[in-house]
């Protein structure tokens, strides 16, 4: 491969001419406690704050980095391109606070970005020249350093790690194509082939705790979440409530293990705290427990409401009822007797009109005898960070059910669907294809999921339909295909390629 320069010269830095400044980046609560802050972030100075924000909170390495480094040589490899580990014997000179610390510098992350792929690229034969691998690095730090390009996310998490400053770990279970032999082999180390794809498609079996099949598939979840990327399963070979287990016994049903990996992916997040895990999960319109499915979030979004509505209501009633036993001018058990006491009677009136459980009113009564002149309720509220929200499930990934033209010819000529066992074939349940068609608007309408995937015509589309079908997405659905594959997005900020004065003189020639 030839690399031609476009922006930058071979005897100049590619951040020439580009000013840098120190930033602060932070994030807080709405209650104003801090989850994050770092001062002395330097970034290109045209930069905006939230591009800031994104680079500092997200994509720089926060801890490891080693203050000295030296070059690891390797044969073929040109010295300006060898990979780095850090310098043992120079950093025994430093504090232990000073040996090692995390990325501040924007051209930090351009560098180990732009020269990992050119190391790799460059032990793959891929370049004519050394001159051309140069030019290849140039070009790339300069247009990420003006926001040209931009790779996807697990990029900037993981990428030339290694490669910058010899940062390791155990392995963690990835596997790769080894260019030599064409075999598929298990990595040996976190870093030095890290995890770079954006999403990945992954398929489940209709197993419990085998290889391919459901818990299996919520340990490779958690492996690609912890490296910042998502993933997305069609679920629908799992069998629905109440079909027969191999054992005897009836199976739990599809919903009882969402529930668990959307635990697991609200636990394990993609890429940090500050990151909600990426994932999607689809299931075909004629699946057993497809209504439950598609009114699981909506439903979950209900008992939210009814949380906050609820404790808000306990708060109330339950502090006037304490109150009214206290404003009470009756003498000694006579101010907890409604009888004897009207503020009372009222206070328990309106507790009981607004449902608020027989054994609270009692509690509230006995912490009043006791002493106390408030009882300490939680009160919930609908921020999707708050208790409510982390109480009730489904709130970790899209949820689409794939539809087929079958299905909407039914909606449309108001015929019945059958819903069929996983099983054995048969006709689990025979519901109005509009009715069904109705329960996913409604849901949608309420709560904006599930989406819906068309998938007849995505497999009418589909560019390799001899490898098989296309079953499901990844968690924004701009990338459908086979299952078990994996998309590595870029970006490119076409605007910033393009040059109005130059055009403006082609309008004048012209």
């Amino acid at each position: 491969m030839r690399v031609q320069r476009r922006f930058t010269d071979a005897q100049i830095s590619p951040y020439e001419g580009l000013s840098f400044e120190s930033r602060r980046s932070e994030i807080r609560n709405p209650d104003g406690t801090k989850v994050f802050e770092a001062d002395g972030v330097m970034v290109p100075s045209g930069w905006s704050q939230v591009a800031t924000d994104i680079l500092a909170q997200k994509y720089f390495r926060k801890a490891g980095i080693p203050a000295k480094t030296k070059r690891v040589s390797e044969k073929g490899v040109p010295e300006w391109l060898q990979r780095s580990v850090p310098d043992s014997k120079a950093m025994r000179k430093l504090s232990d606070a000073e040996r090692f610390a995390g990325e501040r510098d924007s051209r930090q992350v351009f560098d180990r970005l732009a020269g990992c792929w050119t190391y790799w690229a460059h032990r793959e034969g891929m370049f004519d020249s050394e001159d051309d691998a140069l030019a290849f690095y140039d070009e790339l730090r300069y247009m990420l350093a003006r926001q040209m390009v931009a790779p996807n996310s697990p990029q900037w998490f993981n990428t030339g790690l290694h490669w910058a400053y010899g940062i390791d770990g155990p392995a963690q279970g990835h596997r790769y194509v080894d260019p030599k032999s064409g075999d598929t082999v298990a990595s040996t180390s976190a870093y030095e082939r890290p995890q770079p794809h954006a999403c990945f498609i992954q398929s489940v079996g209709d197993d419990l705790v085998n290889d391919g099949g459901i818990m299996d598939l919520w340990m490779r979840e958690a492996r690609l979440f912890k490296y910042g990327s998502g993933t997305g399963t069609n679920f629908s070979a799992l069998r629905g409530e109440g079909e027969p287990l191999s054992g005897g016994g009836r199976s739990s049903g599809l919903m009882s293990f969402l529930k668990i990996g959307d635990r697991a992916a609200g636990a394990i997040k993609s890429g940090g705290t500050t990151r909600r895990a990426a994932k999607m999960v689809c299931l075909d319109i004629d699946h057993p427990d497809v209504e439950n499915f598609i009114t699981w979030k909506d439903t979950e979004e209900q008992k939210v409401a009814a949380m906050v509505t609820g404790s808000k209501t306990n708060e109330r009633c339950l502090n006037a009822i304490l109150k009214a036993i206290h404003m009470s001018q009756e003498p000694g058990s006579m101010a907890y007797d409604p009888r004897h006491n009207p503020g009372l009677a009222e206070a328990l009136r309106e507790a009981r009109r607004s449902a608020v459980p027989d054994n609270s009113i009692h509690r509230a009564i006995q912490f009043a005898q006791q002493g106390y002149t408030h009882i300490e309720f939680p009160v919930f509220d609908t921020d999707w960070q708050s208790d409510a929200y982390q109480t009730v499930s489904g709130q970790n990934s899209n949820n689409s059910v794939r539809l087929t033209n079958a299905f909407m010819d039914a909606v449309l000529r108001d015929e019945p669907w059958r819903l069929i066992r996983r099983t054995d074939g048969g006709v689990a349940k025979t519901v109005p294809a509009n009715e069904l068609w109705e329960k996913v608007c409604v849901a949608a309408w309420a709560c904006a999921d599930p989406g819906v995937q068309f998938d007849s015509t995505i497999n009418e589309w589909h560019t390799c339909p001899g490898d098989g079908r296309i079953n499901a997405s990844n968690p924004c659905s701009e990338y459908m295909f086979l299952d078990d594959t994996a998309c590595n997005l870029a970006s490119l900020n076409l605007l910033t390629f393009f040059d109005a004065e130059a055009s403006r003189v082609q309008i004048d020639e012209m």
